[in-house]
């Protein structure tokens, strides 16, 4: 991956609706060429899917947790258990004092309450902490340029 793959994945993280020519034209290309650097990135896997970013507090997802979740054996085999619960929008195995890392977002804190029981009820799982979120400063997507200052 080069400088000009760099700028057009910081381009479409920006705006993923841009135009190919837009595209071409911040990273010095024409829109053809554009167009085949985007397609060879979505065939490497480097893109993995276009998507867009949803407010969550005006789709009723407003309380924000991440939940550390102890366990008395190994959960890289819960994955499906971990996925089948809506709230979840992501879960990592970690090394530390808990084994699974989630981060969870509800409309209330009744309805944490509600996932922290489904989740405790997943087999292997001996406990969970959960950490909620009072407010968000920011959060930015991977900065493909960051391997470049490195």
């Amino acid at each position: 991956m080069d400088h000009i793959d760099r700028v057009l994945l910081a381009q479409l993280q920006q705006d993923a609706t841009q135009s190919y020519a837009a595209l071409g034209q911040a990273a010095g290309l024409s829109a053809g060429a554009a167009h085949e650097r985007v397609r060879k990135l979505r065939e490497r896997g480097v893109i993995r899917r276009t998507t867009i970013e949803v407010d969550p507090a005006a789709v009723g997802s407003a309380v924000l947790a991440y939940v550390l979740v102890d366990s008395t054996s190994w959960m890289g085999d819960s994955t499906d258990a971990f996925a089948a619960l809506p709230e979840v929008l992501e879960a990592h195995i970690i090394a530390g004092s808990a084994s699974v890392l989630l981060k969870v977002r509800t409309a209330t804190t009744e309805q944490l309450q509600d996932v922290l029981r489904r989740i405790y009820a997943i087999e292997g799982v001996s406990g969970t902490q959960a950490t909620v979120v009072l407010e968000t400063f920011f959060e930015r997507p991977l900065s493909p340029q960051a391997a470049e200052r490195t």
